[in-house]
């Protein structure tokens, strides 16, 4: 396992409130990290960090080599769900996620079948998105985060509004992109989901980083 993510005394301030405070951590390959903590923590903001879609006040976030501290700035292979993702509603399932492939040009529609085949879902069904139920929704974010084999996946609440056997359908993806060897950060606050999927744990508490042994 190698280090692929770095963050090092990461500080961001929004608006005179210090919304992360000199976080510190590195993530490796392979390896599956949990992350809790009360609502408005900042675990989604240190997501948000580790993904380039905010910029730190103090600090820096390397990931893969390359630094992330300007705007626009991104991890070249990334796979995220942070709070919705924004599908088209009155396209299917495989239209959504065709045209989301298409920005990058990196897979074809058989990998976009097989993402959306392993979440549950079956890419040949002709309802549009709005009809979905709130777990086809999340099956689908899950599927656009894992269809293009990303080296990084950050997942904030994936098994929300999940039945039980989708919540152990996601899980069994979740575990099989860990030994694949990508690196996976998840934001719970179902514990079960943290102390079945993970290996490492942090805790948030007021915009500060807890190396913890487990979920308290």
């Amino acid at each position: 396992m190698s280090v692929t993510v770095e963050v090092k005394n990461y500080t961001k301030t929004i608006k005179g409130q210090t919304v992360l405070s000199n976080v510190t951590l590195q993530l490796e390959s392979g390896v599956c990290y949990g992350l809790y903590g009360h609502n408005g923590c900042g675990k989604s903001m240190l997501m948000r960090a580790i993904a380039g879609l905010i910029c730190p006040t103090e600090g820096c976030v390397t990931a893969f080599g390359k630094d992330l501290n300007n705007s626009n700035s991104f991890p070249d292979s990334l796979g995220l769900i942070i709070e919705n993702v924004g599908f088209w509603p009155y396209f299917t399932g495989l239209e959504n996620l065709k045209l989301l492939a298409s920005i990058k040009g990196e897979i074809g529609e058989p990998e976009i079948r097989d993402a959306i085949t392993r979440v549950g879902l079956d890419p040949d069904d002709r309802r549009v998105y709005h009809k979905y139920s709130l777990g086809m929704k999340q099956r689908l974010a899950i599927a656009q985060a894992i269809m293009e084999k990303p080296n990084l996946i950050l997942l904030d609440e994936p098994t929300n509004a999940l039945d039980e056997d989708g919540v152990s359908l996601i899980r069994k993806v979740v575990q099989e992109e860990a030994e694949r060897g990508a690196t996976i950060l998840i934001a719970s606050h179902n514990r079960e989901d943290l102390t079945t999927l993970c290996s490492q744990f942090f805790k948030m508490n007021a915009g500060k980083l807890q190396i913890v042994e487990g979920v308290a």
